[in-house]
């Protein structure tokens, strides 16, 4: 149940101000439109969640786990919902732009802010190029010569990458001018992108459905458990639920973000969760059993769904899947597209940017300094990771970096400041954001080594920025920073460790036992939610954010510097 909770403590706690913060841009801020309502938010979530993960993530799923595929999206959906919680109550508190790289700089101060905004940030830039990938790759079973070039079987060729950099000009180009074109444009994509997966999920079911599938070929789970665990970080599954961020993302663009954030996170997530489960199934039971002589790992379509539908005749439905191939990423690489230019606006607010990429263009509420800053770092991913399936491996570890601030922010921020409004509240989340915690902890260690060390380092190339901007500052101001951020330093390392040393069932040395390995985890994560939540501090962003959150609460009423309300009268109950 959603609502206050009146035994809470109202003393708010002592902030401390000895560290200058970045001018907050309140006057970039109001450049915004607050045009989305909860259709169009849902729409953005559920479009960032069905894109180029539909295509491939059945496919690149049963070769892990075989039949045992449709747990893994059933817990990878358990895992998003859990952690999209705690991101629903911080996003309607602080409904700003690029909302999910400043919580942890609210909570924790600058080290620990800067390192969750930089896996953020990362995990999503890196999907636009991914995106476009997928869409060249679907591209390349047309019986063209030409289109064949496009895609060697492994990685995009020169020809491939050429046009998948169009598209990414495409992608941005449609959020250069306005967020009501985007907010139109999205919402007619996203009903196609839901039609076509329903539509193809019922024709291969109809088409052909074979039961033996699900007992042949090494029985349900033909790889065991730990394949299926390793799924759920690696097959793109991740990768499809991490769009339940997007409206977080679009909440200073929000009519109403305490009512309609809520509904639009978790309904994108439950609606995506029945199609992809239903693809999985009809996939399953679809594919040919010539094609399964050497078990469900010697899969290997280029383009899957297409492939099946030509098997079964269905030329029509693989018609409909070249097109929707275009359309299902474009529609996702455009709202990323949007929500990325909006998270390197709330790098640069946090302090850790050049002003200029704070800049909203006054007529169409678009940062567009922001957008061409992302456009470059999408070229540069995509000539370094030219195949769909490396990049969703990079964006699903990167993501599950990214989540472990959520869970911590979001009881530390309760401490520190309970008299803030919290429009959306769940009165279980000292329940939830552990448990949340442990989540993100698991798939970060099923990922398996060396993947987890290969993105945990790609997290510490980020380090040398923050330096840039903090090092420079007396180490009596920086301190504190430090020291609040250590926990998050400290969890990756620890992490990496025992991702190394963990069962060989997940890449490791073997040192740690099957089974007991995820106890271990467990017990990390959880460590490590305590520590990060008491090393929580009143730092000068939190209190900036209070000081803005407070004057606009005074425009809204007419009177100069109100108090903050302890609870919003109008919490939201989902």
């Amino acid at each position: 149940m959603w609502g206050p909770d009146p035994d809470e403590a109202t003393d708010e706690t002592t902030r401390t101000d000895t560290l200058s913060v970045p001018e907050p841009a309140t006057a970039s801020h109001q450049h915004y439109r607050r045009s989305l309502g909860t259709i169009s938010l849902t729409a953005v979530g559920l479009g960032s969640i069905i894109g180029s993960g539909w295509l491939f993530g059945a496919e690149r799923a049963a070769r892990l786990a075989g039949p045992a595929s449709i747990v893994a999206w059933v817990i990878g959906a358990a895992v998003a919902l859990t952690i999209a919680l705690t991101y629903s109550e911080l996003g309607s508190m602080f409904p700003k732009a690029g909302g999910m790289v400043r919580y942890g700089q609210y909570s924790h101060g600058s080290l620990a802010g800067y390192l969750a905004a930089w896996a953020n940030w990362i995990a999503i830039v890196s999907v636009i190029p991914g995106e476009a990938t997928a869409s060249v790759q679907y591209m390349s079973s047309w019986k063209f010569g030409w289109a064949k070039d496009l895609y060697d079987g492994q990685e995009l060729t020169v020809s491939g990458v050429a046009l998948a950099s169009v598209l990414l000009v495409g992608y941005f180009a449609l959020n250069w001018f306005a967020i009501t074109l985007f907010a139109k444009t999205n919402t007619a994509i996203t009903v196609f992108k839901v039609v076509v997966p329903t539509l193809t999920a019922g024709a291969l079911l109809l088409a052909h459905f074979d039961t033996a599938h699900f007992t042949d070929h090494g029985g349900f789970a033909p790889n065991g458990w730990s394949a299926v665990f390793t799924a759920v970080a690696v097959s793109g599954i991740v990768w499809a639920f991490n769009g339940f961020q997007s409206p977080l993302n679009l909440a200073g663009e929000a009519r109403n973000p305490g009512k309609s954030l809520p509904k639009a996170v978790i309904g994108s997530i439950l609606i995506a969760l029945v199609i992809y489960v239903a693809l999985q199934v009809a996939f399953l039971g679809a594919v040919p059993a010539a094609d399964l002589a050497n078990g469900w790992g010697g899969l290997g379509y280029t383009s899957p769904l297409a492939d099946l539908s030509i098997a079964w005749g269905l030329n029509w439905l693989a018609l409909l899947l070249y097109a929707d191939a275009f359309v299902s990423p474009s529609g996702t690489g455009m709202i990323y597209a949007a929500t990325t230019s909006r998270m390197i606006h709330g790098v640069q607010e946090n302090g850790h940017l050049p002003s200029v990429f704070g800049r909203v263009d006054a007529k169409t509420g678009i940062p567009r300094p922001a957008l061409l800053l992302n456009l470059l770092i999408a070229f540069l991913f995509l000539a370094v990771f030219r195949g769909w399936g490396s990049l969703a491996e990079i964006v699903s570890v990167a993501t599950v970096i990214s989540y472990i601030t959520g869970p911590v922010a979001v009881m530390a921020l309760r401490r520190l400041a309970p008299e803030l409004p919290r429009p959306v509240r769940l009165r279980a989340m000292p329940v939830i954001a552990p448990v949340a915690m442990v989540f993100g902890s698991l798939v970060l260690y099923w990922a398996r080594w060396p993947l987890t060390g290969k993105v945990i380092l790609l997290m510490a190339a980020g380090l040398p920025i923050w330096a840039w901007y903090e090092l420079r500052k007396p180490f009596a101001e920086l301190k504190p920073h430090l020291k609040a951020g250590a926990w998050m330093v400290a969890y990756l390392f620890v992490m990496a460790a025992v991702s190394w040393a963990g069962s060989t069932d997940f890449g490791g040395q073997g040192y740690l036992p099957e089974g007991w390995d995820l106890l271990v985890v467990a017990a990390i994560g959880l460590a490590f939610y305590y520590w990060g939540v008491a090393s929580a501090w009143a730092n000068p962003s939190l209190a900036a954010v209070k000081d803005e959150l407070a004057a606009e609460a005074g425009a809204e009423t007419g009177t100069e510097g109100a108090a903050l309300p302890r609870q919003a009268g109008e919490a939201s109950r989902v």
